[in-house]
């Protein structure tokens, strides 16, 4: 395993063990994060009060690496995502992230994808497609 994905399951780590092992370590200090839903955070400060805070009221179960790709001064993470909130509502999805790398080798960026694991054929009976009557995934 390489150090940029060695630094990428570090990250993933800490949020399954709801503890910072280095965050002042992986992050530059100007990041941006941007989650799959819309939320951006500017700065290594925020990214913190983020994972802290957001620790208190939920617990990330699995986040499970598939692979990687990876470009000059990027790394894309394919991803699988399980958590469970304080309000009993479980959330999970399918994910990729794009990963922007300082040459110091820490996250200068980082944007989240998500995709719904509730997939299907719309043209399964015949040339008209047929959706399903639910809500857009909030990703």
């Amino acid at each position: 395993m390489g150090k940029r994905e060695k630094i990428i399951r570090l990250w993933f780590d800490m949020w399954l063990g709801r503890q910072d092992l280095g965050m002042d370590d992986i992050f530059a200090e100007d990041v941006i994060y941007v989650e799959s839903w819309g939320p951006k955070y500017c700065g290594r400060e925020a990214v913190k009060h983020w994972f802290k805070e957001w620790n208190s009221r939920g617990k990330v179960l699995v986040w499970e690496i598939k692979q990687y790709f990876h470009k000059e001064d990027q790394t894309v993470v394919e991803w699988y995502f399980k958590n469970r909130m304080d309000d009993g509502r479980v959330e999970e999805f399918d994910g990729m992230s794009l990963v922007e790398w300082t040459a110091e080798n820490q996250i200068k960026f980082l944007k989240e994808f998500g995709c719904n694991l509730n997939n299907y054929d719309p043209y399964e009976n015949g040339g008209k497609p047929q959706f399903r009557e639910e809500k857009a995934a909030w990703f």
